[in-house]
């Protein structure tokens, strides 16, 4: 399993002569000429991509949490009429594949004027869109006994404040495990960025990744190899700094007491 990113790894310090020439992990002739390339031998450099890539993938976190947690309070806390048709609906969304609404919401945000901007890949977000992530945010909130909601009702709160001050501080491993998989997702989505950004100022670090390989002429692998090892960097941060929070919140997801 970790082969591949090892010998991405070690390819990335080969020259482009022993890429694909030399099957050893431990490159002959050490050099860091593909990272100079790769950060800079594009129209515009690699960090403007990991830059792009960065606020959109932090304001789908924002949003997705923010969305998804409100929409999970609702379904899990609150009763109103066609509470579970309107949960079956939403759960029904799975079975949907990206590719079916696709078309109907490239035609929307063209009207919108938003192609070729963050817009399309931003602002879905905030309208708790994801039915995988309020699926499992109602599964945590139905855990925590409703007694504390009754408790906060006696002391004088509504369902906002309930939801702010009872509800969120007790789901934190829930909601980290939401943005971190909607971080990962975002970070890695490719079809997204490559339906919506045209110019080369707004792409991603995948749509960046791309850029290096040319299917009529020379692909600068090395390049390639060398970016995406920094790619996986941020995945890799994230990951580590959140890795607590995210078992908790799987391993304590559904269950109940």
């Amino acid at each position: 399993m970790l082969y591949p990113l090892l010998w991405m790894l070690a390819s990335s310090f080969k020259p482009d002569s022993d890429i694909f020439g030399d099957a050893s992990l431990w490159p002959r002739h050490f050099s860091l000429a593909a990272y100079w390339r790769g950060w800079s031998g594009l129209q515009v450099t690699f960090g403007k991509f990991f830059l792009n890539s960065l606020v959109v993938s932090l304001c789908s976190v924002v949003g997705n949490v923010m969305s998804c947690s409100l929409a999970a309070y609702a379904f899990a806390r609150l009763k109103f009429r066609g509470q579970k048709f309107w949960f079956a609906l939403m759960l029904g969304t799975l079975m949907l594949p990206y590719h079916v609404t696709l078309i109907p919401q490239y035609i929307l945000f063209l009207n919108l004027d938003w192609v070729d901007t963050f817009l399309p890949l931003i602002v879905p977000k905030f309208l708790a869109v994801d039915a995988f992530f309020i699926f499992l945010l109602v599964q945590f909130f139905r855990s925590i006994p409703r007694e504390l909601d009754e408790a906060a009702m006696i002391d004088g709160c509504g369902p906002w404040r309930i939801y702010w001050i009872v509800i969120l501080p007790l789901s934190i491993p829930a909601l980290a495990t939401a943005a971190i998989f909607t971080f990962i997702w975002t970070w890695d989505d490719f079809f997204g960025p490559l339906i919506y950004l045209n110019d080369m100022n707004s792409y991603t670090v995948q749509l960046g990744l791309r850029s290096f390989v040319d299917s009529t002429g020379k692909s600068d692998w090395g390049a390639l190899f060398a970016m995406s090892t920094l790619t996986l960097l941020p995945l890799f941060v994230f990951f580590l700094f959140f890795q607590r929070l995210l078992i908790d919140g799987i391993a304590t997801t559904g269950l109940k007491g």
